[in-house]
């Protein structure tokens, strides 16, 4: 079963589900949007996929989740709450949906025989600065901790901890393909990286974790980052670039294992895991089943400071493969100019609407 099955990324999964292992018994998509379940229903038809049961619900609803996941194995949580400004406008209801359904899901999955559940995190639940980064701190703290009053019940839960999806629905690459058509790409502040990570990405390392998981691990990917900057030169090279101010509630860098952190992980070839805080198995047994090691001291996992950045050609390539195949730009020599935007008081003064208008597209912009 998965939680917010309708997303991007349960989209994603379900297709690769079904790709690796169709013989699947029994695939429940639960989520609360009948509209994209509808059209889910149209590719995915009971003829030709009599194992997949779509679930109107919310993880607000414990008995609703009770009757979903009778019979089920695993469970992958990735409904949530998402948009940082409509977070810090509506705090409570981001607290019920990513705190409070994160518990429900947690209790039921224990009621109903649940053998394993991964619940996806965010980088911005790292050392987080705005409340939707706070609500997911606490959702990866109530999933690990479940490991400790589980009882007698032969289940195991953790975390995947992953940056930007690329291409996914309110991300930045499809707002900045979007605004080129009009020339000109609202920056929030030239200095931004994130970090970078494709949907295929995010399932693998879903399912890698499943067969990995020894319970209240954090998996963390190693992935690339990228500059704001150059994300929008590989998008838009033509258009004139905008920097129309960091947004209140949002980093320059995005981290995924700070320093504190850092104290209590594990590297590994591909992946870095945040240990429990409350010991839970043996740890360097743990290190010697994957071949990891310990975090040196002062390590500090940032896109600012990451050790690989995605250069022009290659985030074009990423958009080709990844979001939109017929994705081309126009050949141009000389990049637009980076203009910062400036409002004054008098005759010069941009016009206000344009202006609210372009601040509330640009909440995506990095």
């Amino acid at each position: 079963m998965i939680t917010g099955g309708t997303g991007s990324f349960g989209k994603k999964f379900i297709e690769t589900v079904l790709k690796k292992n169709p013989d699947v018994r029994r695939l429940v998509v639960y989520s609360r949007d009948e509209l994209k379940q509808f059209d889910m229903a149209q590719k995915y038809t009971l003829r030709d996929y009599p194992q997949i049961r779509f679930f109107l619900g919310d993880v607000r609803d414990r008995d609703r989740l009770r009757r979903a996941m009778e019979g089920i194995d695993i469970v992958i949580h990735a409904a949530a709450l998402k948009q940082v400004p409509a977070a810090e406008y509506n705090p409570f209801e981001v607290i019920k949906t990513n705190i409070i359904g994160a518990q429900n899901v947690i209790e039921t999955a224990i009621d109903s025989g649940v053998q394993k559940v991964v619940a996806l995190s965010t980088d911005k639940a790292a050392a987080p600065i705005n409340l939707y980064g706070a609500t997911k701190l606490c959702s990866d703290k109530l999933f690990v901790s479940a490991n400790n009053f589980r009882g007698r019940h032969n289940i195991k839960f953790s975390v995947v901890r992953y940056g930007n999806v690329m291409g996914s629905r309110g991300s930045v690459v499809p707002f900045f393909m979007d605004r080129r058509r009009e020339g000109v790409i609202p920056i929030t502040d030239q200095r931004m990286t994130r970090f970078n990570i494709t949907l295929d990405e995010g399932v693998d390392l879903v399912l890698m974790a499943l067969t990995h998981m020894w319970g209240g691990e954090i998996f963390v990917p190693k992935i690339p980052s990228y500059r704001i900057l150059e994300l929008a030169e590989a998008i838009a090279p033509e258009c004139r670039k905008n920097i129309v101010g960091i947004r209140p509630g949002e980093k320059l860098h995005e981290e995924m294992i700070t320093p504190t952190d850092a104290m209590n992980s594990i590297e590994f070839e591909r992946y870095y895991v945040i240990l429990p805080s409350m010991p839970l198995w043996d740890v360097d047994q743990f290190m010697q089943a994957f071949n990891g090691q310990r975090c040196p001291e002062g390590f500090h996992y940032s896109s600012g400071t990451n050790k690989e950045f995605l250069s022009v050609d290659q985030i074009r390539r990423l958009i080709r493969d990844h979001h939109d195949p017929e994705f081309t730009v126009k050949d141009s020599r000389q990049s637009a100019p980076v203009n910062r935007m400036i409002l004054k008081r008098g005759p010069e003064t941009l016009d206000r609407t344009r202006q609210v208008k372009t601040d509330e597209l640009a909440e995506t912009a990095g």
